[in-house]
């Protein structure tokens, strides 16, 4: 039988606790993605930038560190 305290008998969203800003950015998930797009973008300039690839894997690295940027500070 299916939830008998829904009276739609639909699926409830599970309610998520509020996030904090300082809460995202010292979680294990937030701090090795930008640690991670960080290394990236670093290994483009000690590598140099000589070639097409090297732009693209600069703007992969940057979007990924302004996604993780985003992230926190989309937070309320």
């Amino acid at each position: 039988m299916l939830n008998n305290d829904n009276p739609t008998n639909q699926i409830l969203p599970q309610s998520n606790p509020q996030q904090t800003r300082m809460g995202k950015i010292t979680s294990l998930e937030w701090l090795g993605q930008t640690i991670a797009s960080g290394s990236w973008i670093i290994s483009v300039f000690v590598y140099g930038l000589s070639g097409t690839g090297d732009y693209l894997q600069l703007v992969a690295a940057s979007s990924w560190m302004l996604s993780n940027i985003a992230a926190v500070v989309s937070i309320n």
